[in-house]
């Protein structure tokens, strides 16, 4: 009834109350005559029948008003007032929470809402080429390596690769603040996210989203500070009618990554009106350090490797060259000989291996045992002088933790070479190119020191670093070159010329050994560079404009 009756008012206001003052309304009777009479219904319920007639002249308007019950009507009046006004702030107030809320639906379609925000990106593979060998011509004809090959780099692509190789390009002025660089977490850990915030001094009702792929956000103690839905979940909606009291909320979401993974990642997107922004979270297993006790002197911090092979005499005058300078210090000696001959000396540890196993068979098995920071490497006929003083290769190392390798000079011979190596397409492979010079950057402090890639075979390492990439036991005699770049991207190496080793000359050198040393293994490294390292091309000689100098 009530309705009935709101709709009846407002067709005569329609009718009456909108004509211009002076001219004719509803029946003959005014403008100011009907909101005259409005009015007065309005104000008052009693002698309402006095005052029409004396505004009237006597006559009672017929068709407006059907009753006489003044206090009935007046009653319905209020009532109407009070609906109309109750029913235009309720439509108000939806509009207005409409447009602020508008970023539920965006966060409930992410793909959408995600097309104006923070642009993510991988860069794709491209093509690369050398001048060097091609090496899927040798090996065109092997369909099966060629599958093989194919099926280990997609699993080697799935076990190095992770969203934090993603390209992240933020928006502009935005105004969230979220965490860009750091943001580390232990598996499965409940970790706060820090500095996460709004800052709009123009909005009355703040609405944010959180949407994480690899994990579950949670507000510790939510409160009163505002509206949290999602918690728990991988979809966290915050909604409060104060930038402070959004921020309180902010400052307590937690991050629970749902995956174990040594090292892997997650990108969270933090949705705010139309601003979309996104944040890497680090997902690590935090690992245990390996260290070593340096001691009181160069013997606790260095020990000394070689591999020899039916080279006895050079062997015995290498040994006793390093006597005359290192008295004490641990000598390990890997030897495949035919027939083994007991090396004798205090300090000396000396391992048999099956005959002719191999330079890096030997250089793995003498590094394995070794027990100190630092390992010194050096050729069975190598000699120490007055200018071999290892504890300058310790100074350096110890200067610049970040080193893993320096390498010195054997008399006048001392080289350092710089490689790159450019992925190249998966189905392809990658290229690598070594030039013959190192970088211009020197290690600070050492002028005399140059970063470089590839280092001569007396060098000064740390233990650890190098059981890492190791020497592949498949070379067994030209192997230098290849650990070098089993190593690139995994060591930091620099090349010296301050520290010089003696290289003892001419043989003897019996028939037995002359034809092991003249072996040669082109096809077994072209299938390791075309397989383990999954190169497409090589070219070891190339050149630049800075070539032969340090660059």
């Amino acid at each position: 009834m009530l309705v009935k009756r709101f709709l009846c008012w407002c067709k005569v206001w329609a009718r009456a109350g909108f004509h211009q003052p002076g001219k004719e309304g509803v029946r003959g009777v005014t403008c100011n005559y009907q909101w005259d009479v409005y009015t007065l219904y309005i104000q008052t319920g009693l002698g309402m029948q006095r005052r029409i007639a004396e505004k009237t002249g006597g006559k009672q308007p017929d068709g407006l008003f059907l009753r006489s019950d003044m206090s009935h009507f007046r009653n319905t009046w209020v009532r109407i007032l009070l609906i109309s006004g109750m029913s235009l702030c309720l439509v108000l107030f939806a509009l207005s929470l409409h447009k602020h809320l508008v970023g539920i639906k965006d966060c409930q379609t992410l793909p959408s809402a995600l097309s104006s925000a923070t642009k993510i990106s991988r860069r794709p593979p491209t093509h690369c080429s050398c001048n060097g060998s091609l090496l899927k011509e040798f090996f065109k004809d092997d369909s099966a390596t060629v599958r093989r090959r194919q099926e280990e780099y997609r699993k080697h692509k799935a076990r190095a690769s992770s969203s934090l190789d993603l390209l992240l390009v933020a928006p502009a002025n935005s105004p969230l603040q979220y965490p860009i660089q750091g943001f580390t977490v232990v598996p499965l850990q409940r970790t706060l996210i820090p500095g996460l915030g709004v800052y709009d001094p123009h909005m009355h009702i703040f609405k944010v989203s959180l949407v994480a792929s690899r994990g579950l956000l949670s507000v510790e103690g939510p409160g009163t500070d505002g509206l949290v839905e999602g918690d728990g979940g991988n979809q966290l909606n915050i909604t409060a009618l104060s930038a402070s009291g959004l921020n309180a909320l902010l400052g307590r979401v937690h991050y629970t990554s749902t995956v174990y993974r040594l090292r892997t990642g997650d990108l969270v997107h933090f949705l705010f009106e139309k601003h979309n922004v996104t944040f890497p979270v680090v997902i690590q297993q935090p690992s245990v350090p390996i260290m070593y006790d340096l001691g009181e002197d160069i013997n606790s911090q260095v020990t000394i490797t070689t591999k020899t092979f039916l080279r006895y005499l050079k062997l015995n005058t290498l040994i006793d060259s390093i006597r005359q300078y290192y008295k004490n210090m641990k000598i390990i000696i890997a030897d495949d000989s035919f027939d083994p001959i007991k090396v004798n000396g205090s300090d000396i540890e000396q391992y048999f291996m099956p005959p002719g196993q191999g330079w890096f068979a030997g250089r793995t098995l003498a590094v394995s045992q070794v027990t100190t920071k630092y390992f010194l490497w050096v050729d069975d006929d190598f000699e120490f002088t007055e200018q071999t003083q290892i504890e300058k290769l310790v100074e350096v190392m110890e200067s610049m933790p970040e080193l893993d390798m320096v390498s010195a000079k054997i008399g006048d011979s001392g080289y350092g070479h710089r490689m790159t190596y450019a992925e190249g397409l998966d189905d392809e492979g990658g290229c690598l190119l070594r030039f013959q010079a190192s970088y211009k950057e020197t290690v600070p402090g050492f002028p005399q020191c140059f970063l470089t890639n590839v280092g001569i075979n007396f060098f000064l390492a740390r233990t650890e670093s190098v059981r890492k990439v190791i020497f592949d036991p498949r070379l067994k005699r030209a192997a230098h070159g290849q650990f070098f770049v089993d190593a690139v991207g995994k060591l930091l190496i620099a090349s010296c010329n301050h520290v010089i080793a003696g290289h003892q000359k001419g043989g003897p050198w019996n028939d037995q050994y002359r034809a092991f040393r003249k072996q040669t293994e082109n096809p077994v490294n072209r299938l390791l560079y075309y397989f383990k390292n999954h190169f497409s091309c090589i070219q070891l000689n190339a050149k630049d404009s800075l070539d032969g100098r340090h660059i």
